[in-house]
């Protein structure tokens, strides 16, 4: 940093190295704190005596996780006995030293890695005046220190009366302990590898898209065992498994063409990256896709209408043709469940029926039940860092989606992990 520069850079490392040129107060303010500006602190505290150090924080886990700061980097301040002041919903942060301050924005390292570029001006120095309006609305060991750098009496007594606004609470063993042990039950996610996945958030999304229901023509009903065993021997009883195609696989009822549709739907919308990955959509196309899985539905509804004014006619039929079929055998070798039922003890035609359709009601499924379960469903989910860490993952997607440039996404991805220095250590 240029003496004579109003807007400058500051790193956790610039921080931590303005801190250890300490010789009177280190005041140090913000939501978190990392853990090079909190061992520079340790160490100037050991150094000038922790009484002249003062520091404010939002001390909540919620802060930690966005990786505005680091629980350990506490700890390290509160064995070096520097007190630390609460200050609920602080955002912006302040560093003063000797007198020296600035004001800036601190990084947070869910979103994105600290840099190291001059060119990233996130800080403000400070003036003399601002510096010491800040100290005595900071907290009142730092007011204490504001007042004791000015030999004016009069600035001495205006500071005096200023307000403390930011950090007048201290936190205390009971609050330390709480948010530490939150953060080791749930531990925050390295923020590398948050970063990363963010990269392809706003291009890629897993989606599964699965028609339910539909398919009737698929439907096939067993012959309960006492129809099938009606003439039968009993060397073949056992071995016979008779089944009924309820509608013929070819006819209008049949949901084939919305097979297709659907099909088309994912070849043109929704890639496959291959059995490991699933499929994948652009989150550019996913508007259009939507669209088109609407207009599906209104087709599905079409046929389900359809399907609902016919398929009990299709149905009687089936059974009729069942009933039919197996008609002759019970009169040539009439069961004794039906016998059992005869006044007459003897097996009439109606009566064969009757029981023929009474054995088909315990199997047969009536048109409405099948037509309710008649149902489109889709699922989305995003990438994680472990489906996109894999070595094949960049190249299925390129040849997914050709016309992307996905080289400058995955310099993206390498890069937002590059900086493992914030990275939570196992």
């Amino acid at each position: 940093m240029n003496d004579g520069e109003l807007f400058c850079h500051l790193s956790s490392a610039r921080i931590a190295e303005l801190i250890r040129t300490a010789e009177g107060a280190v005041c140090y303010a913000g939501p978190g704190i990392q853990q090079e500006p909190a061992k520079a602190i340790a160490e100037v505290a050991s150094r000038i005596g922790p009484e002249l150090v003062t520091v404010s924080l939002d001390f909540d886990e919620r802060v930690m996780r966005m990786g505005y700061g680091d629980i350990a980097a506490v700890q390290s301040l509160r064995e070096a006995g520097v007190l630390i002041n609460s200050s609920p919903g602080l955002r912006s942060a302040l560093i003063i030293v000797d007198g020296e301050g600035y004001t800036f924005t601190p990084t947070p390292l869910y979103l994105e890695a600290e840099t190291a570029t001059d060119s990233a001006r996130n800080a403000l120095r400070l003036s003399p005046e601002q510096v010491a309006e800040a100290l005595a609305r900071l907290s009142p060991a730092a007011k204490a220190i504001a007042i004791a750098r000015t030999n004016d009496p009069v600035e001495k007594t205006r500071i005096a009366n200023l307000p403390v606004e930011v950090g007048g609470i201290q936190v205390d063993e009971v609050q330390f302990k709480q948010v530490d042990e939150n953060l080791k039950q749930a531990p925050p996610v390295r923020f590398d590898l948050a970063r990363q996945v963010r990269v392809f958030e706003p291009y890629l999304q897993y989606v599964e898209l699965s028609l339910t229901g539909a398919a009737i023509q698929r439907h096939r009903l067993a012959i309960p065992a006492s129809i099938q065993k009606l003439g039968v021997s009993k060397d073949l009883e056992g071995r016979l498994r008779t089944t009924f195609d309820l509608i013929e696989k070819g006819g209008k009822l049949s949901s084939k063409p919305l097979e297709n549709a659907l099909n088309k739907i994912r070849k043109n919308f929704t890639p496959s990256l291959g059995k490991d990955h699933g499929r994948v959509v652009l989150k550019s196309a996913k508007p259009i896709l939507i669209e088109r899985l609407e207009a599906f539905r209104k087709q599905l509804e079409e046929h389900q209408q359809q399907v609902g004014a016919e398929l009990q006619k299709h149905l009687d039929e089936s059974r009729q043709t069942i009933v039919d079929y197996y008609l002759p055998r019970v009169m040539e070798a009439p069961p004794d469940a039906l016998l059992g039922q005869s006044l007459s003890g003897q097996a009439t035609e109606n009566g064969a029926r009757q029981w023929l359709n009474a054995e088909l009601d315990r199997v047969f499924p009536s048109a409405e039940s099948l037509i309710q379960v008649m149902r489109l469903e889709e699922r989305y989910k995003d990438v994680t860092f472990e489906t996109l860490n894999r070595e094949d993952f960049l190249q299925l997607v390129k040849e997914a989606f050709s016309g992307v440039d996905w080289d400058k996404a995955y310099a993206e991805f390498r890069a937002a992990g590059e900086d493992g220095s914030d990275a939570q250590k196992d």
